[in-house]
């Protein structure tokens, strides 16, 4: 290009618009800088708030989680969600990093499902592209992650209907399926929980989030642990609300989470008022029994074997133990304490290791 061709595109695409482009190549094209045609791409990633919901979902189905809280409220145009996760968490150097194109936990992998691929390293910027605010509220490594959004309706639309459950109906090998209903946030947490039977998805209100997080903390973790616990951040991230026995630390736990909680509403979740939130997939397999009138359901509790937390921490110790013979000889560690997943009719382990250099 001459000197004079320049000077005329420079005037043409003046202003920002020249930050934006790498090469005029004539004719009314041109060729965009890599920050451009990510910016670009990212808009296009996301077309709706149902969109962010399942790529928050699968972020958290690809960190290891066994239990996702997801906790949604509207006011006005202003949407907020805060998804919860006990997966391996993102230290805390990374919690802006995360948010930048390119930026992936998955190197050699990526993740092909029902909604496309995953593991590009961009859902996290397309997110922020798009939303009012993302941010990372809480996490650190092996201690899960709590990450919020702030949604402005009039930038990134949601339907109208954020209210109705889709109606899912048993398939003739056990397996459920959704097969009508709104496309709303909720339908998308259903289609995520009956694909992955194994995830525990919870979906509810701060509050309802709040109260079911202590609840299953005070199940699942020795009361012991608890009791000298001084500090519920030393916790992981989905159990710190359990670690605090007093109202107002409780409100300070939730924010510190983005579950905004009243004392009041603190008051009666230590007090044992609020309902702790059935699992998604718990309740739509309990309204596809009731639809169908059948025989009481045996998929109503999915996880029918049940496994006391005691008894689960002696068997995480032992197999650790079993691990160290086999790590020896081929140099291998452990990244973190084994992951036992109790299922309907199974108990999977999940050892996650590195190699020695």
């Amino acid at each position: 290009m001459s000197n004079e061709d320049l000077l005329g595109f420079v005037t043409a695409v003046s202003g920002d618009a020249f930050l934006k482009v790498e090469e005029s190549l004539g004719d009314g094209f041109v060729r965009l800088k890599v920050s451009e045609a990510e910016r670009r791409q990212a808009k296009h990633d996301i077309r709706s708030v149902e969109d962010i919901v399942v790529e928050l979902l699968r972020n958290a189905r690809d960190a290891h989680a066994s239990r996702i809280f997801v906790a949604t409220t509207r006011e006005g145009d202003l949407r907020t969600m805060t998804f919860v996760d006990d997966g391996v968490g993102i230290p805390t150097a990374m919690h802006d990093k995360v948010f930048e194109p390119r930026v992936t936990s998955k190197l050699e992998t990526m993740v092909m499902d029902q909604w496309g691929v995953h593991g590009r390293g961009m859902a996290l910027f397309s997110i922020r592209s798009n939303a009012s605010e993302a941010r990372i509220a809480a996490s650190e490594q092996h201690k899960g992650t709590a990450l919020t959004i702030l949604i402005d309706s009039a930038q990134l639309t949601e339907r109208a209907d954020q209210s109705t459950w889709p109606v899912v109906d048993r398939e003739p090998t056990g397996a459920f399926k959704v097969c009508r209903g709104p496309h709303n946030i909720i339908r998308r947490v259903v289609e995520f929980a009956v694909e992955h039977p194994g995830i525990d998805v919870y979906i509810g209100s701060p509050a309802e989030v709040v109260g079911t997080l202590y609840s299953l903390t005070r199940d699942h973790v020795d009361a012991s642990d608890l009791l000298f616990c001084d500090d519920a951040s030393a916790l992981a991230v989905w159990q710190r609300p359990g670690g605090v026995s007093d109202a107002g630390d409780l409100t300070e736990v939730a924010e510190s989470l983005a579950l905004p909680i009243s004392e009041r509403t603190a008051h009666r979740i230590l007090a044992g008022e609020l309902a702790v939130l059935p699992t998604v997939f718990q309740n739509v397999a309990g309204a596809s029994s009731a639809a169908t009138d059948s025989a009481p359901d045996i998929y109503r509790d999915r996880r029918g074997l049940k496994i006391h937390h005691t008894d689960l921490a002696q068997f995480r110790g032992e197999l650790e133990a079993a691990f160290d013979s086999i790590a020896e000889r081929y140099y291998l560690h452990l990244k973190c304490e084994p992951k036992i997943i109790v299922g309907k009719d199974d108990i999977r382990v999940r050892f996650e290791v590195e190699k020695e250099d």
